[in-house]
């Protein structure tokens, strides 16, 4: 182990415990992982078989989330422990179905990792995505232990494969099998000589998939929308906000509904979109002592609901893309067969690009290719459908790596 890396390591906690008075999210980390060794010691036992799942965050729960249901099935007489690298993953997956304990993942340093893996001594580890850390990844490998990659997805410019990245790169080789999303993430890791490889898909296809399977009815939102045309954004930041309200104001028709899902959900920001509309918006919050039907914008003021209020879409718009704080998850909306509008800084979402391609997705890069679009598929119905047809194929085209996943692993 690169005592480079370990070195950066404790800084980098270090920095983070001078940032924390002033950062929420960042001391809910801290504060987080002081609790896990307690966490783990009051919930497991010596003789407790255990499985190991980790994720750097709630999105990759969620690509993860087929599997783990289909490992607790198969594996009823183990403990199933999830760990999270993010709070925006752990404070809203905490009580999980999936996992009998959840906890932070503890700093990766190998005191840490000796301590967690003899407390967890799990039979099995599934890493999703991305998340390398190499002292709980070394750890296993010398203790023996059964670990795999799902849903990865590797670029050229990643550390892994560059002449300074041995630490992460030799982490890789804890692994006794990558699954990756596509062809281009198992060359590189071929090139690394890593050879345990296949290229799966991605699990998240899978994921949304089966939110088809599920009843998807929100009553409030069928108040509010009656039978009019709707608009749902979702996962909106400001700059994403902007746009939909100079729309809303200068352009939309009355008879075209729009709800709001913003990311951030607090207070000061719901308030800016409310006062900046010049039509009438009812916050979910306020829904019970409001009439929804004369609202033309509904905004989500929780969370949890987003995937279901896609059913209730004729377009969707997702954000993240037009500034710079990464692309939300298109494939939510996209199984329902409907448009998708994004912005332009997209590059880093493969999937946004073959949408883009497919003729189902549409990145615009300012106010008025915004406008154009929309109003497009908002007046134009066989448009409308044609590149909803699109993305519902696209979805389709790409199920399976569930299966592939769960095939190697004799289930």
């Amino acid at each position: 182990m690169s005592f480079i890396y370990n070195i950066g390591i404790h800084l980098a906690h270090f920095g983070l415990k001078c940032v924390a008075p002033f950062n929420k999210k960042i001391k809910s980390g801290i504060v987080g992982r002081q609790d896990t060794f307690n966490i783990l010691k009051s919930n497991l036992k010596p003789t407790d078989k255990t499985l190991w799942f980790h994720c750097a965050s709630l999105g990759e729960y969620e690509q993860g989330l087929p599997v783990f249901k289909a490992l607790r099935d198969q594996y009823k007489s183990h403990k199933i422990v999830l760990s999270f690298f993010s709070p925006s993953g752990y404070e809203i997956r905490k009580n999980s179905p999936v996992a009998d304990v959840v906890v932070y993942l503890p700093l990766d340093t190998k005191t840490n990792a000796n301590q967690f893996l003899d407390l967890v001594n799990p039979e099995l580890t599934v890493f999703v995505k991305y998340d390398i850390w190499p002292n709980f990844l070394n750890e296993i490998r010398e203790r023996k232990l059964r670990a795999i990659l799902i849903s990865a997805a590797f670029r050229e410019n990643q550390t892994f494969f560059k002449f300074y990245g041995n630490p992460l790169r030799n982490a890789l080789f804890a692994f006794e099998h990558i699954f990756t999303q596509n062809e281009n993430s198992k060359r590189l890791l071929e090139s690394i000589n890593y050879n345990k490889v296949t290229v799966s898909g991605d699990t998240r296809f899978d994921r949304v998939s089966s939110q088809l399977e599920i009843d998807n009815t929100l009553d409030f939102i069928e108040t509010f929308k009656q039978d009019k045309l709707c608009v749902v954004a979702g996962s909106t930041w400001p700059e994403d906000e902007s746009l939909l309200v100079n729309f809303i104001n200068s352009e939309a028709s009355k008879d075209v509904k729009f709800i709001i899902a913003p990311h951030n959900i607090k207070s000061a920001q719901i308030k800016n979109i409310q006062e900046k509309l010049t039509v009438k918006s009812i916050l979910f919050s306020e829904k019970d002592n409001e009439q929804l039907q004369t609202a033309q914008v509904f905004i989500i003021d929780t969370i949890g609901i987003l995937s279901k209020i896609y059913s209730y879409a004729n377009i969707a718009y997702v954000g993240g893309a037009i500034g710079t704080t990464g692309l939300h998850n298109t494939l939510e909306p996209a199984v329902f067969g409907i448009p998708i509008i994004i912005g332009n800084q997209h590059s880093k979402f493969p999937e946004a690009q073959e949408m883009i391609d497919n003729a189902g997705m549409f990145s615009i890069s300012n106010q008025n290719e915004f406008n154009v679009i929309l109003d497009d598929l908002i007046k134009n119905k066989q448009m409308r459908l044609q590149s909803g047809s699109h993305n519902s194929n696209y979805i389709k085209n790409n199920l399976g790596a569930v299966t592939k996943i769960l095939r190697y692993l004799e289930l």
